[in-house]
């Protein structure tokens, strides 16, 4: 048998061991200066996941610190948004895709692997102040800003001269400088960093009023030259692109190119129209592309549409649904599925990222690097319009 003394010994050695020492907690909160230089190497994708830590992490991700820094290491990346119509709503709702926060699910509370691989990317909404009704015609980007240009901006439907900024960076909308004329439905495109808006006059029988410039360093309008008689008592317009040097604007019974170097208006042939729908394409690397049941983009020299060779992996989706976007050189598709198994309730929005390669003066092939679904949303709602910035 122990002595009583050899008894307390081993008490005192086992509570010992049991005694843990008090685990010591570093500071969490750092320097907003040491965060902003953190921030700044992080992907512009992280941030809507970011700044769900804390305020101040939303605080230090909207701020023009950030971006300072951002431009001080050259940390410069395009940011898609998407902009989503919920009828019979006229306000929009805005996303931006971002990388998931996290890619596994949680079923019982045990972590099993995703059955599909997942691309990793979702669009988040984001926390933006009011943007007013929009026109898929009168958006347009310029660097960090994105442009809501014309009317109606209420339910009057009457044309406007409004135009509405949203800095990229804060995520939040400003009144701009308004244009010369007052617009409905007008068309925009951007060519040299400066946007031209056409048509949608009231009266455009004056075309002299027809079209007007922006210039964004500047922050002036400018009306264009006139284009002469052959436009007169346009009123509608329905497509442009700026690309190539020109500015080709259809609708109307015309199709015209104005060259902004030489003041100069011509006439553009009808085959560049018959292929090219109204609502999906866009201008990557000074090229046109378009989605019309196929990708296809616009030989300038030859004037006629070329296929884009290699494009595999893709679902089929209807050639209407599809919207298209300039994503840092390469194209952002998206478009809509509607879900069986909600009872046709809600639909999928799908996005697919397509690297662009240029391999000579007759062909460009396309490269698909991912594709997904990115949102789930109820079945009135539908993708309006696609479109990046460069932060």
């Amino acid at each position: 048998m122990s002595s009583p003394e050899e008894k307390k010994k081993r008490k005192r050695m086992s509570t010992t061991k049991k005694k843990k020492p008090p685990l010591v907690t570093p500071n969490p909160s750092l320097p907003d200066d040491l965060l902003l230089s953190c921030f700044a190497r992080v992907s512009r994708l992280y941030y809507p996941t970011l700044s769900l830590v804390s305020k101040t992490f939303q605080s230090l991700l909207a701020s023009p610190e950030l971006y300072k820094t951002r431009s001080s290491i050259g940390r410069t990346e395009s940011c898609l948004y998407v902009c989503l119509l919920s009828h019979p709503d006229p306000i929009p709702r805005w996303y931006t895709l971002c990388r998931k926060p996290d890619k596994t699910l949680t079923t019982n509370g045990d972590t099993m692997k995703l059955k599909k691989k997942s691309s990793g990317y979702v669009l988040a909404k984001i926390p933006t102040s009011h943007s007013g009704p929009v026109h898929w015609s009168g958006l347009a980007t310029v660097g960090s800003d994105i442009y809501n240009i014309g009317g109606p901006i209420n339910d009057d439907k009457d044309p406007s001269s409004r135009v509405l900024i949203m800095d990229s960076r804060s995520n939040r909308w400003r009144e701009g400088p308004s244009m010369l004329v007052k617009r409905r439905y007008p068309v925009t495109s951007v060519l040299d960093g400066k946007i031209y808006v056409a048509g949608g006059c009231k009266d455009c029988s004056s075309s002299s009023e027809w079209m007007e410039v922006f210039d964004p360093k500047k922050q002036t309008w400018e009306l264009v030259s006139s284009p002469g008689t052959e436009i007169c008592g346009c009123n509608y317009v329905s497509k442009s692109a700026g690309f190539d040097g020109k500015v080709y604007i259809f609708g109307g019974g015309n199709g015209l190119a104005y060259q902004p170097r030489e003041g100069r208006w011509e006439r553009v042939g009808w085959e560049m129209d018959t292929s090219w729908p109204w609502y999906s394409y866009a201008v990557i690397d000074n090229v046109l592309y378009q989605y019309n049941g196929g990708f296809k983009w616009y030989d300038t020299k030859v004037g006629l549409w070329r296929g884009l060779k290699g494009v595999k992996g893709l679902p089929k989706f209807p050639r209407y649904i599809a919207r298209l976007a300039d994503y840092g050189g390469k194209m952002a598709v998206l478009w809509e599925r509607v879900l069986a198994s909600t009872g046709f309730k809600d639909k999928m929005i799908l996005c697919a990222v397509i690297a662009l390669e240029r391999r000579n003066s007759e062909e460009i092939w396309g490269k698909v690097e991912w594709h997904d679904t990115v949102l789930t949303v109820s079945k009135s709602c539908r993708v309006d319009y696609a479109l990046a910035t460069t932060v």
